[in-house]
């Protein structure tokens, strides 16, 4: 087992330490847009109302039952 170890191992790269002047100038990654703005006012009540909905009932994350109730709560029905 230790062989097939000594085998598998390889040099770890830190990226991180290059030569300023080799690395080409990066833009900040972010995986989300500011959540705070909406081009649809429906989508910002609804973004609000979730978010009381959360406060109100000290939940991080909400079911899709709970979704319902929000939407219901606005006065959307099927």
């Amino acid at each position: 087992m230790q062989q097939t170890f000594d085998q598998q191992k390889s040099e770890f790269v830190d990226r991180r330490q290059q030569d300023s002047e080799t690395r080409r100038p990066s833009t900040e990654r972010r995986q989300f847009q500011d959540s705070r703005t909406y081009a649809n006012q429906d989508v910002q009540e609804l973004a609000e109302a979730v978010d009381q909905y959360k406060m109100r009932h000290r939940r991080r994350f909400i079911t899709f039952e709970e979704l319902f109730e929000v939407v219901k709560s606005l006065g959307y029905h099927k």
